[in-house]
């Protein structure tokens, strides 16, 4: 049976239409590029539902590079080199056979390659292109360059000799191991007696390791300089950013200083760039939950709002939002802090404080723009929030963030902000309130049974439905022991209906619009995690943990 053309393949799919094909024919005619890189480039689709979509195609199994650790014996095995030129990634030895990741499904080269080399056959996963070429780098460049060894010899170094070479080297190590290791952010935390270095990693701190107290203003002032902030200033907290290149990547850094009792506390968020975006049914939420969001998102006026703590992937589930909304027929412009996600068609901006340029000017300005669509990266004080309601009432869908506990609390946020109740109660349509769990790693899976301490601590959060059975991960190579890789979305979603507009109208606290909410069918955080305990995708302890 002949294999369809991409386009073909990804219209039967249902992921773009003919129209998406035209456009991309006629962008394809002015930069020469490939069909597939022009219709990720669009934003139409990603490289990884293309590479998923081969894969069905071909019968192969799709592997995820961001969830999957390659193994540093599979990578010893082949040269960088052969591995560039069959275009395959090593990623591990498994049950007798080499493991490998390929980007094109008829690589038959990597297959005789990799069977000569290492005399075992070749299991071929489909990989997509992005995962593979950041992956691929990374993989050798921190093979030939150990880098937790680098960190320990400059730290015996640091002990004898605080140089600013010695610095240098200490404080780009800490950025490239934070980078190897997916984190978030890194906390450089001084004590008494010494700098401890933390990351967080997929929501979670985790200790990498000391160095010598003697070299923390050293660091700090590295950081500082490279940040623009003032070195001399110690007594005051102070907020910059810089950029950093590690191999071929630009990476963003948002370094904030904090005065502490043992020195100057330093958190850099790191910004990975551009982010892999996501479709609604991917983020997590359950099918009931994510056909009541795309009903949502369809609105032509209104606002949605997504709430939760920094981190919680708001950002994510409002641009896989955007990828329901036909951006053919509509303008769709963001303000945003920073950009995270790049698409096409979209007339993204950010917000610049030093120009004086914030969410609440850029609102202003956007009505003048013919917005069908605005994404208002967050609604942070009152005029913003008398804007984003303007907007929805002159005919426009406002979607944006806001810094709450759940769904309901929103609500009396807004009205703290001075937005009319009248006006709320009837532009709101909807607010999802959620968080990040850590799905537990397909390796080391293990069924075991819930303790009375959990059920006591489930109990006491109002769950009453546990199973007696449950999965843990028990930690293994894969996982870096953590028994955990990846992270999926788990959400509640409260529809502003005709009850609940009452009750914004009347000013109701939030106790009684969660009441009502609960009665019309809305699932709470916990009990959608609970979900995921049944379903073996996440453990109790991380439920309680994130939600509890």
């Amino acid at each position: 049976m002949s294999k369809k053309k991409i386009g073909e393949l990804l219209k039967d799919k249902g992921l773009i239409t003919d129209r998406h094909i035209q456009i991309a024919l006629s962008q394809q005619m002015v930069t020469g590029k490939f069909l597939g890189e022009t219709l990720i480039s669009l934003g139409f689709v990603t490289a990884k539902e293309i590479s998923e979509s081969l894969a069905e195609q071909y019968g192969l199994p799709y592997l995820d590079l961001r969830e999957h650790p390659v193994s540093e014996d599979a990578l010893r095995m082949i040269p960088k080199d052969m591995a560039e030129r069959g275009e395959f990634i090593p990623i591990e030895i498994r049950d007798g056979n080499f493991c490998i990741g390929v980007i094109d499904p008829n690589n038959i080269v990597a297959i005789d390659t990799v069977s000569r080399v290492t005399k075992l056959p070749a299991k071929v996963y489909l990989v997509d292109s992005e995962a593979f070429f950041d992956t691929l780098e990374k993989a050798y460049f921190f093979l030939e360059n150990p880098i937790q060894k680098n960190i320990d010899k400059t730290i015996d170094r640091l002990k004898n000799e605080v140089s600013a070479t010695h610095i240098s080297t200490l404080t780009e190590l800490i950025l490239m191991d934070g980078i190897r290791k997916n984190a978030t952010d890194i906390h450089i935390t001084p004590s008494a007696e010494s700098v401890h270095v933390f990351y967080r990693v997929d929501g979670v701190l985790q200790h990498a390791f000391c160095f010598p107290k003697r070299a923390h203003s050293g660091v700090v002032s590295k950081i500082k300089v490279l940040s623009e902030l003032d070195i001399a200033e110690q007594r005051l907290p102070q907020d910059g950013s810089f950029r950093f290149s590690f191999l071929g990547k630009q990476y963003d850094m948002r370094v904030s200083t904090v005065p502490t009792i043992h020195g100057e506390n330093l958190v850099i968020r790191i910004l990975m760039g551009t982010l892999p975006l996501l479709r609604l049914e991917k983020l997590g939420f359950e099918p009931e939950e994510t056909r009541r969001l795309r009903y949502l998102f369809s609105k032509p006026h209104g606002i949605i709002l997504i709430t939760g703590p920094t981190g919680s992937g708001k950002t994510t589930t409002l641009y896989a939002a955007l990828r329901e909304i036909d951006l053919l027929e509509k303008n769709v412009i963001t303000v945003e802090d920073p950009v995270e996600y790049r698409i096409s068609l979209i007339k993204q901006t950010e917000v610049n404080l030093k120009a004086g340029y914030d969410f609440a000017i850029a609102g202003r300005n956007f009505m003048r723009q013919d917005p069908d669509v605005m994404l208002i990266g967050e609604i942070r004080d009152q005029e913003t929030a008398t804007i984003a309601v303007r907007a929805s009432i002159t005919g426009h869908l406002v979607l944006s963030t806001l810094h709450t506990n759940d769904a309901v609390t929103a609500i009396p946020r807004l009205l703290d902000l001075g937005v009319d109740s009248t006006l709320l109660s009837s532009t709101l349509l909807a607010i999802v309130s959620q968080r990040l769990v850590r799905k537990i790693c397909p390796d080391c899976k293990t069924e075991t049974v819930i303790t009375e301490e959990q059920i006591r601590r489930l109990e006491f959060s109002g769950i009453k439905d546990y199973p007696d059975k449950v999965y843990v991960g028990q930690g293994c190579e894969l996982c870096n022991h953590t028994g955990y890789i990846g992270r999926t979305a788990i959400g509640e979603v409260l529809i502003i209906d005709g009850e609940i507009k009452d009750l914004i109208y009347k000013r109701a606290s939030a106790g009684r619009i969660l009441e009502s909410a609960l009665n019309l069918g809305m699932k709470p955080l916990i009990v959608d995690g609970m979900i995921k305990v049944k379903s073996g995708i996440t453990t109790v302890e991380e439920i309680l943990r994130v939600v509890g």
